[in-house]
């Protein structure tokens, strides 16, 4: 009886064993199997298609094509006609034979690794490549997706893709050597949406380390998840004529739907064109070394001095704190005048009102108002005083971040009362040591995003939405921050006069004084602000802020035109053009279009060149 019991349980062990045995077999060891870190399977990469991006009419900004990167295992290289290789890409034999030989010379370093060889070859070179692949073991080609545009404008908003460099792979642990990121641009801020996930096949080597097969036919592989499709807030067309205006010139033009914060345009100029983007590693370093700096974006990145569109933020401030109203009245005798300096002004009717100060864009009237500003009895001395307009004026979005979805944008410039003290000593300046941030000049520096920002602000009459580059936020975080209203701090009725100026400045009558007759559109109630800021490098710029309809504004425009002069006579032309091309679909003023596009106003842009 013990003999059958001891059998019996003997029987049970074997079983429980080798059921044990099968299970780490089956389940365990073929786990294992698949680990990445086994060296018997080889796991290509399979890249996922970037998300394509398209315009706010559904038009393709940037798409994809097929491209293929050419792979190599310099373990598995066996001599080959290096000569007939570099005939399927036109490549130099020299520069091949010495990556080869450093290969050699690494060989323990580089043990099993592969490389890219060659980078988004063309279809048709892959497919000759494909017919010899035989020839050369070690070489294979993987498929990758290239951008294409088939839009001709926009470069400088897109951005480009690179592959990851080794700082970026330091920070960012999901990339791997050969990846490829977004460098600038929307392919920059929206890099986790657009790059999907990558996938892999998994092949088995034997072994001598040639990869034989796929592992398991293909259970475990892993398909790549294309990125997702983004929808741009700009309008593709109005892109396309904004830069076409602005060839020739130095500056930036920015515009902006009121209602939503979505940018339209955004134009820098000089930029980089589409035949720059879809070649930026061959171009790069001219690109890098051209003195007007194409691919610097002036839109985001330049703090200017507004000029005298920021008379509207005083009189908007100045109105709150009660220091003027709509009928405060101030003389101008071709300046405002005071112990021991003078703030020149041009020639106009004199006195005037807040209305027609906006309208004639008089310096002695924002000398006086800025005064009155930091004379406000309720924030003394003027230190305070002046802290409290600096506060009133962040709120505008000046001196800040907007916080936009375009990487590398400025904040600007607004001095402190630290400032002053450095450059005066503390208690030692007064208002007339600081009277040109009265018209935008001093120690204010803007970029043309936060003008056009504030020429929003004021069609909306007291509030703005960040401005932004998509209208699909992909996340319910991004969707929360570009339809929040960031209100400025005036109230609604004090913007009544401050917009009436600036439709007199546009649509009064020849003669009547005022500065932007050269916006005036017909059938178009457009209302504008002019700025000259001085410059001491040469030629003033040119500056310009606009929106239209009156009632109900679609669009918001600011215009910086670098060394163009007075802002009426070149930046309040361009804004109109691109106000009437996104209104009325098509320009009716071909005259002025013609005169617009075809000026060279780069000649007077001082610029320094690298010897």
């Amino acid at each position: 009886m013990d003999r059958k019991i001891f059998f019996i349980a003997g029987i049970i062990i074997a079983a429980i064993i080798l059921a044990s045995r099968m299970f780490y077999l089956q389940i365990i060891e073929e786990k294992y199997k698949v680990n990445a870190d086994n060296n018997a399977l080889l796991y290509m990469t399979k890249y996922p298609a970037r998300g394509e991006i398209y315009d706010r009419k559904g038009r393709t900004l940037v798409g994809n094509k097929t491209t293929y990167d050419i792979m190599v295992t310099p373990y598995d290289l066996e001599p080959f006609d290096t000569l007939d290789f570099c005939r399927i890409f036109n490549l130099d034999t020299v520069a091949v034979k010495r990556k080869l030989k450093s290969y050699r010379e690494n060989r323990r370093r580089v043990g099993h690794q592969t490389f890219t060889f060659i980078k988004q070859v063309s279809a048709q070179d892959y497919s000759h490549f494909a017919e010899k692949a035989y020839k050369f073991p070690g070489f294979f080609a993987i498929s990758r997706t290239a951008r294409v545009y088939p839009f001709n404008a926009g470069a400088s908003l897109y951005g480009y893709i690179n592959e990851a460099d080794s700082a970026f792979l330091a920070k960012n642990p999901d990339y791997r050597r050969g990846d490829y990121v977004g460098i600038t641009g929307l392919e920059r801020s929206y890099e986790d949406v657009l790059k999907g996930k990558k996938g892999y096949n998994i092949m088995v080597r034997d072994v001598h380390n040639r990869v034989r097969s796929s592992f398991k036919n293909g259970e475990y592989d892993v398909e790549a998840i294309p990125g997702k499709d983004l929808t741009a807030s700009i309008d593709g067309e109005l892109q396309a004529y904004g830069e076409f205006i602005m060839r020739n010139k130095v500056g930036s033009i920015v515009a902006i739907e009121p209602a939503t914060g979505e940018i339209l345009a955004i134009v820098s100029a000089p930029g980089l064109s589409i035949e720059d983007l879809t070649n930026i590693r061959t171009n790069y370093s001219a690109l890098a070394q051209d003195p007007y700096k194409p691919m610097f974006n002036r839109a985001v990145m330049s703090a200017y001095p507004p000029g005298s569109v920021f008379k509207a933020v005083n009189a908007l401030i100045a109105q709150q704190n009660g220091a003027i109203t709509p009928q405060t009245m101030y003389s101008c005798s071709r300046g405002f005048f005071y112990s021991g300096g003078k703030m020149g002004c041009h020639g106009h009717k004199s006195p005037l009102n807040l209305k027609e100060s906006i309208m004639m864009s008089c310096n002695a009237y924002y000398a006086n108002t800025f005064r009155a500003i930091l004379r406000d009895p309720a924030h003394q001395p003027i230190a305070n005083a002046f802290d409290h307009w600096k506060e009133q004026v962040m709120k505008f979005g000046f001196g800040v971040k907007l916080e936009s979805d375009f990487p590398a944008e400025l904040a600007g410039n607004l001095p402190s009362t630290k400032t002053y003290d450095k450059i005066h000593g503390k208690g030692r300046w007064n208002a007339f040591n600081i009277l040109s941030l009265a018209i935008g000049q001093g120690e204010v520096g803007a970029t043309p995003l936060q003008i056009a920002n504030l020429a929003a602000t004021i069609a909306n009459k007291g509030y703005y939405i960040i401005p932004h580059l998509i209208k699909n936020p992909p996340d319910s975080a991004r969707a929360a921050k570009y339809s929040e209203k960031h209100y400025v701090g005036i109230e609604q009725e004090h913007f009544a006069p401050v917009i009436e100026g600036m439709y007199l400045a546009v649509n009064a009558p020849q003669g009547a004084g005022g500065t932007s007759r050269r916006a005036y559109i017909p059938d178009i109630t457009v209302c504008g602000k002019t700025g000259t800021a001085q410059n001491p490098h040469g030629k003033d710029h040119s500056v310009f802020m606009c929106f239209a309809p009156m009632d109900e504004p679609k669009i918001a425009v600011a215009v910086y035109l670098e060394n163009a002069g007075a802002g009426g006579s070149w930046a309040a032309p361009v804004a109109s053009l691109i106000v009437e091309k996104y209104l009325k679909g098509e320009v009716e003023r071909k005259e002025l279009e013609d005169y617009v596009a075809h000026s060279n106003l780069r000649q007077f842009v001082p610029i320094k060149r690298k010897r």
